[in-house]
Parts: C-alpha cells; sequence; structure tokens
C-alpha cells in the first residue's frame, strides 16, 4: 500500500505538508525527528489526513494533485479541519 498524507505543524499550524510513502508510521517518525530538510523547521508534525492507494503510480499522481493549486483548494474544502 501507497499512502498521500498531510501533515500539520503543531507549533505553527497555517504550515501543512503533503507527501506519499510506502510506511506512513516511519515517515511521520522521520518528519518530528527532523529527517526531512522541507519539514524539519515547523515540526512537530500532526498527521491530519491521509489515504492509502494500491498502486504507488495512482498514490503519486493524487500527492501531485494536492499540491497544485486547484489540490490545494479542494483539500482545504472537503480534507482537511479547519485551523
Amino acid at each position: 500500500m501507497w499512502y498521500v498524507y498531510i501533515l500539520r505543524s503543531e507549533h505553527t499550524p497555517s504550515q501543512e505538508y503533503t507527501g506519499v510513502t510506502g510506511d506512513l508510521k516511519q515517515r511521520l517518525v522521520d518528519h518530528n525527528a527532523g529527517r526531512s530538510s522541507h519539514t524539519a523547521k515547523f515540526k512537530p508534525w500532526i498527521l491530519i489526513w491521509y489515504s492509502a492507494f494500491p498502486d504507488k503510480g495512482i498514490a503519486l499522481d493524487f500527492e501531485r494533485y494536492l499540491k497544485s493549486h486547484s489540490g490545494r483548494a479542494f483539500a482545504k474544502k472537503r480534507l482537511l479541519p479547519p485551523l
């Protein structure tokens, strides 16, 4: 299984991060340990949404969509809890 996920910074809730992984639990641990240069500055992170996909390609396509302008609007309106 592949997971597309959205994290929210605990200390700076306006900061969110969208990613894809094959091991969601370990990836969250990695983000909170500062092992990602993109997320280290805003740790700790809270998992606020995820979806599982059976195929890596589909997961990557959906992650790419969520990172687009229309995908961010969709996520804000349909997937994410309010700030």
